[in-house]
């Protein structure tokens, strides 16, 4: 198989050997063969056009203010295939399964420590790298299957594309009300793909809705992200605070956030399509590594040791801050004063104003049989004091507040 390459990022992919024309049925049978055999669970076709109403309903998103911090959403026509390739003609959509997560609930493991949960999709490998070769095999494959040139162009989320109205127009599934593509049969625990291709194919028909008068996932959402169905606040989205969001957590939502560390999948897990058999599977590549982080390493993470936990991992779209930052939210939810004095050290010596913060709340959240220790007292006092960052100080003094405050209820029984 010959590839060269194209305009735009794409590659001309060559027959390595001359093939029949096909019919365009044949190719469309070809195709989800060819799909199969690469562990997509799901394949659909669309015509690359733009998608109006797509487009229409992002960019009241946009206008709203919903993307928060994710400046990067306003750039390019997201609704417009062609302007990532304007000699595409159509685009196939794939599904690669990542499976039913396995979170963690926060329980204390028998080694006093405590494990932060993650979403499904980074508990295994980076499914970025893994999907974009899959579809850059299905394009030789389909070159080979077509019996002429194809000129094509992978993409995998981080390109400017609305990929799951995509797939809903495509038929590969429908738009749940959490915005999230559900597959019946499959739930929608997977990644999609993108193929854009310059090959002319039969396209699929939509998929109709079907989540009816369920508000399940919309009920679910533990720090109310949803304005509506099918509206999504990101900025009170539990995934984009633990990952996209870079600053301050809002104090109003580090509570609701639990034992969360790295996105979150409550959403999905009510939801009555992810109840079948079809939401068990999962593509070899993306078997489980780990179900949830070591709170406390996490909080205490170095340079080398966050090279190494986020090598290979979706992990890497956070930062070691981040990383701290959330461990210590989630230390704070737990509420156990067995993890005081790393909170306490973490107050006291983390370069990172950010992690001394959510330090700083997290201590005035745990809960102190009898009374909280004057150790405590003493850490936050001296941040009160003496930190130079002022959201430290600010926080500190709240902190140490709330802990002597007789009429508190424990967060930790």
């Amino acid at each position: 198989m010959q590839v060269t390459q194209g305009p735009y990022g794409a590659r001309w992919h060559h027959p390595a050997v001359p093939n029949p024309l096909p019919s365009p049925v044949e190719l469309a049978q070809g195709l989800t063969r060819l799909t199969r055999r690469l562990g997509f669970i799901r394949t659909a076709i669309a015509k690359a056009e733009a998608l109006q109403l797509a487009d229409e309903r992002w960019r009241e998103f946009l206008t709203a203010g919903r993307h928060g911090s994710m400046g990067y959403l306003t750039e390019g026509e997201r609704a417009a295939p062609r302007s990532l390739l304007p000699e595409a003609s159509s685009v196939i959509c794939v599904a690669l399964p990542y499976g039913d997560p396995r979170t963690s609930s926060g329980t204390l493991t028998s080694a006093g420590g405590a494990e932060g949960a993650l979403a499904g999709y980074a508990q295994g490998a980076d499914y970025h790298p893994i999907l974009w070769g899959k579809l850059l095999i299905l394009a030789d494959e389909l070159a080979q299957l077509a019996g002429r040139p194809i000129l094509a162009r992978p993409c995998v989320d981080s390109a400017p594309l609305l990929e799951r109205a995509l797939a809903a127009e495509a038929g590969l599934g429908f738009v749940g009300k959490h915005g999230l593509v559900i597959a019946p049969g499959a739930g929608s625990y997977f990644v999609l793909g993108e193929l854009l291709v310059s090959l002319d194919l039969p396209p699929s028909q939509p998929a109709p809705g079907r989540c009816g008068s369920c508000t399940a996932c919309l009920d679910a959402c533990p720090t109310g992200a949803f304005v509506g169905p099918y509206q999504l606040d990101a900025r009170r989205c539990i995934s984009y605070l633990t990952i996209e969001h870079k600053g301050s957590i809002p104090r109003e939502l580090r509570g609701p956030i639990g034992d969360r560390v790295f996105g979150c999948d409550v959403c999905q897990a009510v939801c009555p399509f992810n109840g079948g058999r079809g939401a068990q599977e999962r593509a070899e590549e993306l078997e489980s590594r780990r179900a949830g982080l070591d709170l406390v390493a996490l909080l205490e993470l170095g340079s080398a040791g966050y090279r190494k936990l986020v090598r290979g991992s979706a992990l890497r779209r956070a930062t070691r801050e981040q990383l701290a930052r959330n461990a210590a939210v989630a230390l704070g939810n737990l509420g156990d004063a067995r993890f005081a004095p790393q909170l306490g050290r973490a107050l006291r010596e983390h370069p990172g104003a950010l992690v001394r913060e959510h330090a700083a709340w997290a201590l005035g959240r745990l809960w102190y049989p009898g009374g909280a220790p004057a150790s405590a007292i003493t850490a936050l006092t001296d941040a009160e004091r003496h930190d130079e960052a002022p959201e430290v100080r600010a926080e500190a003094r709240r902190a140490r507040l709330d802990l002597l405050d007789p009429s508190r209820e424990p967060t930790y029984p």
